[in-house]
């Protein structure tokens, strides 16, 4: 039967097509382990172990940090065939999402190529949910025309039909992160939470504008309060406006508890 075969650390990386060396890492943080030593402190790996990897090889490719992982496989209300459901369900909602990313890029690319430029509503589509254009009266409204909001205006405006493409896929990739954290139960205020956090300051600060927190942190409010905001992350998952607004709280709190004293 399968559990009586025993698999050395070599075998293993042959068939799961990773590296010894991951095997051992994964040992010695708990995460993998193998069920069985032989005298000599040689690795032998049981067919459970070897399911146990593939789960974490499955979640590996969602982009789940190991730490995640070991957070979710040890959980004992979800067993083996949950996980699968589950790895399923978030496997099938990223080949949906890249699908519609590639075909907006190609998109972009072919008028690229052929030096045709995009309707609005072409860009709009390429651009996502977020259409600057709709939103810049009342971004003015809200926050006036201080410098944060001219170094939009003058960064969007000068985006090329590549910027575009490039913009929506980080973003794109930042809220699935986010979204994979929420649903493995991350504190908002975790290490994690906190870290995409701050790659979504940083990307507006790449692309947009300086995000200093203070902006930052109204800008977690907005996906709360403005319901077009939050029902893009709530179609997502239910929740996950919130979850974001309270990481950028938290990684605006931990930011400003480092500042020196005025």
């Amino acid at each position: 039967m399968e559990q009586a075969v025993e698999y050395a650390v070599g075998q293993v990386a042959r068939i799961a097509s990773v590296s010894v060396r991951t095997l051992h890492h994964y040992d010695e943080i708990g995460l993998v382990c193998p069920s069985r030593r032989t005298a000599a402190g040689y690795r032998r790996y049981t067919g459970e172990d070897l399911r146990r990897l593939q789960h974490v090889l499955f979640y590996r490719e969602l982009g789940f940090a190991l730490e995640e992982i070991t957070v979710i496989l040890d959980d004992p209300a979800t067993d083996a065939r949950a996980h699968l459901r589950r790895q399923h369900e978030l496997l099938s909602r990223r080949i949906e999402r890249l699908q519609t990313m590639a075909a907006a890029v190609q998109h972009a690319l072919e008028a690229d190529i052929l030096d045709i430029s995009l309707t609005p509503e072409e860009r709009f589509e390429v651009f996502g949910d977020f259409d600057p254009a709709e939103h810049e009266a009342e971004a003015r409204e809200r926050w006036g025309e201080g410098e944060a909001w001219r170094q939009s205006r003058h960064r969007v405006a000068a985006m090329t039909r590549r910027d575009w493409a490039r913009f929506t896929g980080e973003a794109a990739r930042t809220v699935e992160d986010f979204a994979a954290a929420y649903r493995a139960g991350l504190p908002a205020g975790g290490p994690r939470a906190m870290e995409l956090a701050e790659r979504h300051r940083e990307h507006i600060s790449r692309w947009c504008y300086d995000c200093s927190y203070e902006i930052h942190r109204a800008l977690g409010d907005l996906y709360v309060g403005d319901a077009r905001f939050a029902a893009h992350y709530e179609a997502v998952a239910a929740g996950l406006s919130r979850y974001i607004r309270d990481a950028l709280h938290a990684n605006a709190d931990r930011a400003e508890a480092l500042l020196p004293p005025p």
